[in-house]
């Protein structure tokens, strides 16, 4: 599992940072690949790294402001000539649909494969399968915009590889089958119980990802001890007013709301333009005085998530 930064600017692209998309990388776990946000030129930013636009299958978008969003046509249409032939979900707030299907039909484009839409209005649980469950809750920024919690399952232990051996079983197939069977009858009559040869469950990873918003103190439950909190630094802690008037968050701000919910990892993204490079130290340090764990992303950033 790992998250790939394709765009960390807020409002408008600028030289250094592209407008907002993050992808999360699945292909270990289930093959497929998760963005989060479409911000205009999303898919351009992709030629620039190894992650394959016909392996999506998801989009989620946090809100429905151009920054977040104009990029979405243009990727959804090339992924017709990339061989993206498996179904695309589209999740995000009440006119998504419209949105793309009016997109689609004035440019005339036409999709080599089934687009679903899921339009959000409430928190709620949007999406579970074996492997994630994936739960959304309400911000606060002048339209509706959402926050995700992604959440991985409990995995299975380690096979215990040496005590199948002392049975004499060989290493081969057969651990496979064991280990995804709750029972396994061997040639010679002999059934094994998996349970008995499992290690502890390895627990399942939590990442959190914000659209933009200001700061909610309430939020801290929905975010509880996640492993990751992705969330907006759109200005720095001098200008929680401007933060405030406009809809957005601080670099302290949302320091804050880490180290309230316990989480492991603070990634900030959706930088304010006015600060360029030579600013990211002092927007840092402010986020470390509050939580320590803090990286501030940049585009084609990634984070491993252990």
């Amino acid at each position: 599992m790992e998250i790939t930064f394709l765009g960390t600017g807020a409002g408008i692209p600028s030289k250094e940072r592209n407008v907002t998309a993050i992808m999360l990388n699945l292909t270990e776990e289930n093959n497929h690949l998760w963005l989060f946000d479409c911000g205009e030129a999303t898919q351009h930013q992709l030629l620039h790294t190894s992650l394959k636009p016909r392996k999506i299958n998801k989009i989620f978008l946090t809100h429905l402001h151009g920054d977040h969003l104009f990029g979405l046509p243009g990727l959804i249409s090339s992924r017709s000539f990339l061989a993206g032939d498996d179904t695309l979900t589209i999740y995000g707030p009440k006119g998504l649909k419209q949105f793309v299907e009016t997109a689609l039909h004035i440019s005339d484009t036409h999709l080599s494969y089934p687009l679903e839409f899921v339009e959000i209005t409430e928190a709620s649980t949007i999406f579970e399968d074996d492997d994630f469950i994936v739960d959304t809750t309400l911000l606060d920024h002048g339209v509706t915009s959402l926050a995700y919690r992604i959440c991985e399952k409990d995995r299975l232990g380690e096979l215990n590889a040496q005590k199948l051996r002392a049975l004499g079983i060989k290493p081969g197939p057969i651990y496979r089958q064991i280990k995804e069977n709750d029972q396994t009858k061997l040639d010679d009559g002999t059934v094994i119980n998996r349970k008995d040869f499992l290690g502890e469950p390895k627990k399942g990873r939590t990442i959190a990802i914000f659209g933009d918003t200001r700061y909610v103190p309430e939020t801290a439950s929905f975010i509880k001890n996640a492993d990751v909190l992705i969330h907006e630094a759109t200005f720095a802690a001098d200008k929680i007013d401007l933060a405030h008037k406009y809809f957005h968050t601080t670099t302290t701000q949302a320091a804050k709301l880490a180290s309230d919910s316990g989480v492991g990892t603070l990634l900030l993204t959706h930088i304010s333009s006015r600060y360029q490079k030579e600013d990211e130290a002092m927007l840092l340090a402010e986020a470390r005085t509050v939580f320590k764990n803090t990286y501030i992303a940049a585009d084609f950033y990634q984070f491993k998530v252990k």
